[in-house]
């Protein structure tokens, strides 16, 4: 299956603004772009592309003073497969974990595991250890916050979702990592796009979405603590520790953002036709920083 996807972005700056984005789609999913348009900017500007020490591919540029838009469309092949259940996947000892994945044990900006501690351990630790605790977890997120994209606050760490018991897909997504790592877990933040496929259609403007990713048996296993379920269509952008490590446009310097429109669906047909635009929204705290 083709799934159509991108995004159109226009903030305003008071002055001359440097800024980091990231939102290519990850390098692991570069082969699976059919077709694509260059990420197409308004005024035109000089970009440089890095990868941060997370594997992300960044794009550093320098926005000008009043009105600048940012635009990309692509079309991007996909099995049409749910996420992968492994029932049977066990946790790995600390002591056998590779090193680069012990930075997702440790507690980041989002994610105080020095809060959650004893609660893990007295709601999760007479639990298997491996898929079932993991599940175990996403499932009291789930229960335990309420969604809205009213709920959205910037400054909102999982310490707090668990106390206000509400908040957006990164809120879902930094509880269910801290309790994780609180458990010797790895877990680690992912954003991507995220459609209805194969699912009832959201009627909320459609948004970039976060889930997180634990490492079981070797591996990187994707959970998705909002929505709860195995979905189709999943393409990554980002990931990290927690939001810190990857919001979309990273902006050294004032600027207002004044449109917010992501497309992704399934595309009928080979035509490479106009994208589906979103509604205008202002996105005030998912994943802008």
């Amino acid at each position: 299956m083709l799934i159509r996807l991108g995004y159109e972005i226009a903030i305003e700056c008071v002055a001359p603004t440097p800024i980091i984005s990231l939102l290519d789609i990850h390098t692991e999913r570069q082969s699976d772009i059919k077709r694509q348009t260059r990420v197409l900017t308004s005024p035109s500007v000089p970009i440089r592309i890095y990868r941060d020490r997370h594997g992300n591919i960044c794009r550093r540029f320098t926005a000008p003073a009043g009105s600048f838009r940012i635009l990309y469309d692509a079309a991007v092949e996909d099995s049409g497969e749910t996420d992968e259940v492994n029932t049977l996947a066990r946790e790995t000892p600390v002591a056998e974990l590779p090193d680069d994945v012990l930075i997702y044990l440790l507690g980041s900006r989002y994610c105080e595991t020095d809060h959650f501690g004893s609660l893990a351990w007295q709601l999760f630790g007479d639990l298997p250890p491996g898929w079932t605790r993991v599940q175990a977890i996403v499932d009291y997120v789930n229960s335990r916050l309420s969604f809205g994209y009213g709920y959205a606050r910037a400054t909102r760490t999982a310490a707090q979702a668990h106390e206000e018991r509400v908040g957006v897909c990164r809120d879902f997504s930094h509880l269910a990592i801290a309790l994780c790592r609180s458990m010797n877990i790895p877990a680690r933040y992912v954003n991507g796009y995220l459609g209805d496929i194969g699912a009832p259609a959201d009627p909320a403007p459609m948004d970039f979405s976060a889930w997180i990713e634990v490492f079981l048996d070797g591996r990187w296993y994707t959970f998705d603590p909002r929505h709860n379920r195995p979905r189709i269509g999943r393409v990554v952008i980002a990931r990290g520790r927690d939001a810190t490590d990857v919001p979309l446009l990273h902006s050294f310097g004032r600027h207002r953002l004044t449109l917010f429109k992501v497309w992704t669906y399934e595309q009928e047909g080979n035509r490479f036709n106009p994208p589906h635009h979103g509604i205008d929204r202002t996105v005030s705290a998912q994943m802008l920083a």
